[in-house]
């Protein structure tokens, strides 16, 4: 007999979770706390800042560009390749894996929300939640902003324009934009 999964497996595999489990609830107020020491450092404390960021996003944190401030559920499920930016008051609501590529750019207030609720109002009444993973590209621009939705795939090299709400796959090397984000046209190597 196998024993049942813990919340936080629940959690990372998008099935319903209860959030106030005991563990989700003490890695959400690490995270909490870590950032906090993000957003209240000083722009002259590089180094400080530097750790901070390993601690909260230990898969890339090591050389990711952030302008705080900055908010996230757990850190630990973000996972960034090298040289990504985070302009100011950028928030990712990580229950579920985020992947985001390398060189990737976010506009100020940017918003990545893996978390989601259950659509029946019954089943939503009971407090559990659930989360779909997000996976950005290399070399995307997500303007200032924009929100990308659960379960979201947005392709390489793609830019997303400012205040976009992003609610379903966007392919590699297009501008989409709009509130739903669609398509607005193909982007040219080189193109500006």
């Amino acid at each position: 007999m196998t024993d049942a999964p813990s919340e936080k497996e629940k959690m990372l595999r998008s099935e319903l979770y209860d959030p106030r489990d005991r563990q989700l609830v003490r890695e959400r107020r690490q995270a909490r706390l870590l950032f906090e020491a993000l957003n209240a450092s000083r722009d002259n404390e590089t180094k400080k800042r530097r750790q901070l960021l390993k601690e909260l996003i230990p898969q890339g944190g090591d050389s990711v560009w952030m302008q705080p401030p900055f908010y996230c559920d757990y850190g630990s499920n973000i996972t960034l390749d090298e040289n990504v930016f985070f302009n100011f008051n950028c928030v990712i609501l990580d229950v579920a894996e985020v992947r985001i590529g390398a060189r990737t750019l976010f506009g100020p207030a940017a918003q990545v929300y893996t978390a989601t609720h259950p659509m029946d109002a019954q089943e939503r009444a009971s407090g559990l939640e659930l989360g779909f993973p997000i996976t950005i590209g290399e070399d995307v621009w997500i303007g200032g902003g924009a929100i990308i939705c659960p379960g979201v795939t947005i392709g390489d090299r793609s830019v997303i324009g400012a205040g976009s709400v992003v609610t379903k796959d966007v392919p590699a090397d297009v501008f989409a934009a709009g509130n739903p984000c669609k398509v607005v046209r193909e982007r040219a190597a080189g193109a500006r």
